[in-house]
């Protein structure tokens, strides 16, 4: 019985679209804007602003390759992506190989909680 109530919470994780390494709402702003120092070097938090990347302001539910006043590449333009939480933890993980052909050199944060820190941070940006 104990088993099968452990299956039905997998499944139910499964179906719902969770992961167990994935604790995005676990994220804390805080650290997530020291996480951000990397980002910065190539992108701004405030709104209309653009470096070598665009500005990231607003960046939650938006959808890619339209931050106004940013050139960006090809590949970009074709992903057709929303920046959803769960979106940005993909890209976030391996840019180039999500969205191969981006200008984006950034080799990704390959650590979990990095991401889940620097997407909260990035929901409060709004």
């Amino acid at each position: 019985m104990r088993r099968i109530g452990f299956w039905a919470a997998v499944a139910a994780t499964i179906i719902a679209g969770g992961t167990a390494g994935t604790a995005l709402a676990d994220g804390d702003p805080a650290a997530g804007q020291v996480v951000f120092k990397k980002c910065a070097v190539c992108h701004s938090i405030d709104a209309g602003v653009n470096k070598v990347g665009p500005s990231l302001h607003g960046i939650i539910g938006r959808k890619s390759a339209t931050a106004p006043g940013y050139d960006y590449s090809a590949a970009m333009k074709g992903a057709n992506k929303e920046w959803t939480p769960k979106e940005l933890d993909t890209y976030l993980t391996d840019p180039r190989a999500v969205v191969p052909g981006t200008k984006m050199v950034f080799v990704g944060l390959k650590d979990q909680k990095d991401r889940d820190n620097v997407i909260a941070y990035l929901a409060t940006l709004k």
